[in-house]
């Protein structure tokens, strides 16, 4: 469902929202590190880490750009993709990577 906010320059004050709230789970309770990487953080490992939850899933949210978006874990230095994802496509390097659309 697309978020509104009040715009005063929309011609009827308000503007459909350009980020959309994302929360990514890993399930990967043995591991010690995990991360989130993706076209959105240019790929850095460091850019945006992942919690460990209670249960053992690791938990990152993240507020995205409309459209699609490649994405994968690096659970302990591995690039792992996202079992639940939109889809499966490749980064630059040729490697496959998950898929999210935001709309």
């Amino acid at each position: 469902m697309p978020i509104y906010t009040h715009s005063p320059s929309s011609p009827f004050g308000f503007a459909r929202r350009s980020l959309h709230h994302a929360t990514f789970y890993c399930d990967a309770p043995e591991a010690k590190h995990v991360t989130l990487v993706g076209d959105f953080n240019q790929w850095n490992p460091d850019a945006t880490p992942m919690h460990r939850m209670a249960d053992g899933k690791w938990m990152a949210s993240l507020e995205l750009h409309h459209g699609h978006h490649r994405y994968a874990f690096l659970v302990d230095g591995r690039l792992t993709l996202d079992p639940r994802a939109s889809g499966k496509t490749q980064n630059d390097k040729g490697e496959p990577v998950s898929l999210i659309a935001l709309s």
